[in-house]
């Protein structure tokens, strides 16, 4: 059905808990899976975006308004919206798998990963389209 929705791809999430947030596509499962019998994908995102940042602020200040809060989830392909935009992914790729979301101690581990990950990429200013808050 939908090849393009690869690991890597920017989505949008529409339906559910975190409908308008950004995610990406950590690993994708065309076929499904036995307790998951439709096309799905594993998404790590960003739950709260980080803040505006100007000149005159300290450095602390800026780094408390550049964190952010992440979430991962399996997501219904029907309930993603791919965009044009991809990330490189290795660090996240190595913390979330299928079996993260066995037990809710490995989930926390895998989010806080996840939310190191991000706001690393977030300081060296790389996809900055992907920490902005969506508007419409």
């Amino acid at each position: 059905m939908a090849r393009f929705i690869k690991g890597g791809k920017v989505v949008i999430v529409l339906q559910g808990r975190y409908a308008g947030k950004k995610a990406v596509i950590v690993k994708n499962f065309d076929e499904g899976t036995k307790e998951r019998p439709y096309p799905h994908a594993i998404v790590a995102g960003i739950e709260r975006y980080p803040l505006k940042v100007t000149k005159s602020m300290t450095q602390r200040k800026v780094a408390a308004r550049s964190q952010v809060k992440s979430f991962i989830k399996v997501v219904n392909y029907a309930h993603l919206m791919p965009t044009r935009y991809s990330l490189e992914l290795e660090e996240i790729k190595s913390a979330v798998s299928a079996e993260t979301f066995q037990e809710p101690t490995q989930r926390a581990v895998a989010k806080k990963a996840v939310r190191a990950s991000l706001e690393k990429r977030y300081v060296a200013g790389k996809n900055k389209w992907f920490f902005t808050k969506l508007r419409f």
